[in-house]
């Protein structure tokens, strides 16, 4: 699961054309919303989703689901970790 999660942060910045901030991404910080350091906005969160399908073939098809995964690193790692069949990277 460190692998996956190491591969997602720099899939997340990747995708979203953000820089790392300052000390870097915690696992557990907030990726969305007014405590977020990266402050990324619905494209963003589409650009990462899509990036996620292209890379692990695990599709998010609705907001609700999107959202919920991509609260964090950690529970979008576990959200991908939990799809059987998932292509790894």
């Amino acid at each position: 699961m460190t692998d996956l999660i190491a591969e997602l942060k720099t899939l997340i910045l990747e995708a979203a054309e953000k820089t790392e901030p300052p000390g870097g991404l915690g696992d557990d910080e907030a990726l969305f919303g007014p405590d977020s350091r990266l402050a990324l906005d619905s494209l963003d969160a589409l650009q990462v989703s899509m990036a996620i399908q292209e890379r692990y073939g695990v599709r998010m098809p609705d907001s609700k689901e999107t959202r919920r995964a991509l609260t964090s690193i950690a529970h979008l790692a576990e959200h991908i970790a939990q799809h059987p069949g998932r292509r790894k990277a």
